[in-house]
């Protein structure tokens, strides 16, 4: 596997189809550094095209998952537009945001399921990363912040995009606007999270075994049941009904259907080819 420096890729089981990819700055509460932007879809695509990965869970290193953007990564990208033609330099800042705006997205493209695995802090860009995630879960000890407002920020990276429709949208507007922190019990309350773990080991093995349940099923119906879901967010009904049925039209009569009907019958356990 590849090297990162603000990453780390790890199987923890040699024969699971579950991979772990984690924040990895925990000497910086996992702060997102420019590395990162970089690093980040690079690490999602190569996890995509990983026949042997059917589940990405996604986790920081140390006692947090993540605290934000770096802030010395916020002064080094506002730096280099404070001079020169205000125009151009908007324009350039523009690609800029743009850029890391896709590394976050990244999450929704990968094909696979991501499965958020969030203790600690949780803050800015910490939930502009979960919030694309496809199922997010914590730990008792999680706290979250959309903190950009108290940065003087307009959030950017996808929370307020993507926010709204986990929790409502006045529930969003409420926490972008105070920016205030709250705690796992509220995000479990406010659908922000699926389930609330009493402790970080509890969070991990309780993880580990929604993931390995995903892995063991249909790649092929995992990955369609993510892209349509994905897709319906932006359609009505009926579109979203016409655009499964096209979507099964290519995809259902696989081997895939005829092995789950199979080991139905015969009571055992399916067994899937690789995607």
């Amino acid at each position: 596997m590849a090297n990162y420096t603000t990453l780390e890729i790890v199987q923890e089981n040699p024969n699971s189809a579950v991979f772990y990819l984690y924040l990895n700055r925990p000497n910086h509460r996992n702060a997102l550094s420019r590395d990162f932007f970089t690093e980040f879809p690079r690490a999602l695509s190569s996890l995509d095209q990983n026949p042997d990965v059917n589940v990405i869970v996604l986790s920081g290193a140390g006692n947090h998952f993540c605290a934000g953007i770096d802030l010395k990564t916020l002064t080094s990208i506002s730096d280099q537009f404070v001079s020169g033609d205000r125009g151009r330099a908007g324009e350039k800042f523009r690609r800029e945001i743009k850029e890391l705006q896709e590394a976050i997205t990244a999450i929704e493209r990968c094909r696979k399921p991501v499965v958020a695995s969030i203790h600690g802090a949780c803050i800015g860009g910490g939930v502009d990363i979960v919030t694309a995630c496809d199922i997010r879960y914590c730990s008792k000890d999680a706290f979250f912040s959309v903190k950009e407002v108290d940065l003087a920020i307009t959030a950017d990276l996808g929370t307020l995009q993507r926010l709204p429709s986990i929790v409502g949208y006045g529930n969003a507007l409420e926490l972008a606007l105070t920016g205030r922190t709250f705690s796992s019990s509220e995000a479990k309350d406010l659908g922000l999270v699926s389930r609330v773990f009493g402790s970080r080991e509890e969070l991990d093995n309780g993880v580990r075994v929604v993931a390995e349940g995903i892995g063991l099923k249909s790649p092929l119906a995992v990955r369609g049941t993510k892209a349509v879901l994905q897709r319906s967010r932006e359609l009505n009904v009926e579109q979203g009904l016409d655009y499964v049925a096209t979507w099964n039209s290519a995809m259902l009569l696989s081997d895939d259907l005829s092995e789950a009907v199979s080991a139905y019958a015969q009571k055992r356990k399916p067994v899937f080819a690789k995607l």
